[in-house]
């Protein structure tokens, strides 16, 4: 049957309804249904799974970006047992971190410490996971977006691209600045993952935006950084605005230290909680859509590259509320759109 991108999507039909496969599609979609070291709310393992059906009301026509479904996205289906393995390490993690959570992460005795160390082997796993299956999609000439999940979980996905893109630079959209060491004793924790990446990743540099959210050990590493992490904090955009600054202003300002190649980290936090009420730490303040929508628009009409990126925190509401996964799927059809797009401008 030939597909109608103006239909409504098939049963059965794949991410926003398309009919492609791994094998041919230009864009793969890595899900990560994992969320053990989350502190606050839980729900983002469901992320992936509500954003699959969520994605099937988005019209594929976009007004700026065109048709990016003519070439080709699908998403991953693991194997039965590599699925259900998935399940069964978050489940366990989760168990085992819950207490140590409920301890703020005093690992004090001895049970504690053990679990501390079976939770940190679990995630240890899941990077291992996500790394070895985006490096192979890499190689194959995908362009390769993870799908949280915690923000944990992409941090596998970042080694790959590092590794494939030398001199990379990471745009990191977050409420939080993720640079804690070991949060609660976890050294995979979704407030740890930028810190990992500086600590173990040969990228050049870490922009942030939106960051609101952090503590003052964070801080210091960010004003000590000798320029590799430059944050722009949510406060400070928000007092430009209101000074009259125009937002395209400031998104040239934001983008001028990134490298020609750019992986783009987006934590759903980073926008208006209105946007994403049931995410696991939702922080007053943050970027509308369409000032993420202009920020990403900036970093393709600069003429830098977007290699690869993730989208995490998505978490369906506990009612059955759909709202969280409708931005969601939305704004990753923007993310891959103008991905797309920054090749194509590359290439000319």
């Amino acid at each position: 049957m030939t597909f109608d991108p103006n239909a409504a999507a098939q049963p059965g039909s794949g991410i926003f309804g398309l009919p492609h496969s791994v094998n041919d599609a230009r864009v793969v979609l890595l899900p990560v249904p994992f969320d053990a070291t989350t502190s606050y709310a839980k729900g983002a393992a469901r992320g992936p799974a509500a954003i699959l059906e969520a994605s099937k009301q988005v019209d594929l026509f976009d007004i700026e970006t065109g048709k990016p479904y003519e070439q080709g996205i699908a998403m991953v289906e693991y194997p039965k047992q590599v699925a259900e393995g998935l399940a069964r390490w978050n489940r366990d993690a989760a168990r085992l971190a819950q207490p140590i959570i409920d301890a703020a992460g005093a690992a004090s005795t001895p049970r504690l410490k053990k679990a501390l160390g079976q939770v940190n082997d679990l995630c240890g796993k899941v990077n291992s996971l996500v790394y070895l299956n985006a490096a192979t999609l890499i190689r194959d000439g995908k362009l390769v977006a993870t799908l949280g999940g915690d923000h944990a979980t992409p941090y596998g996905a970042i080694q790959a691209h590092a590794e494939a893109f030398p001199k990379l630079g990471v745009l990191h959209i977050d409420a939080h600045a993720d640079l804690r060491r070991a949060y609660e004793g976890f050294t995979w924790s979704h407030a740890s993952v930028m810190f990992n990446v500086l600590e173990n990743l040969p990228i050049q540099r870490l922009v942030q935006v939106g960051v609101r959210d952090f503590c003052e050990e964070e801080y210091e590493l960010i004003t000590g950084s000798k320029g590799r992490v430059i944050t722009h904090f949510d406060p400070h955009l928000a007092a430009a605005k209101l000074h009259g600054v125009h937002w395209q202003q400031l998104c040239a300002y934001i983008i001028r230290d990134l490298p020609g190649d750019v992986y783009v980290s987006f934590d759903i936090d980073g926008l208006d909680p209105a946007l994403c009420p049931h995410t696991g730490t939702p922080v007053p303040g943050g970027l509308c859509f369409h000032e993420a929508n202009a920020l990403l628009r900036s970093v393709v009409e600069s003429g830098r590259r977007i290699v690869g990126f993730d989208l995490n925190e998505v978490a369906p509401g506990p009612d059955g509320s759909e709202w969280d996964a409708n931005v969601g799927a939305r704004l990753l059809y923007k993310m891959i759109g103008w991905a797309l797009l920054s090749w194509e401008k590359k290439r000319k």
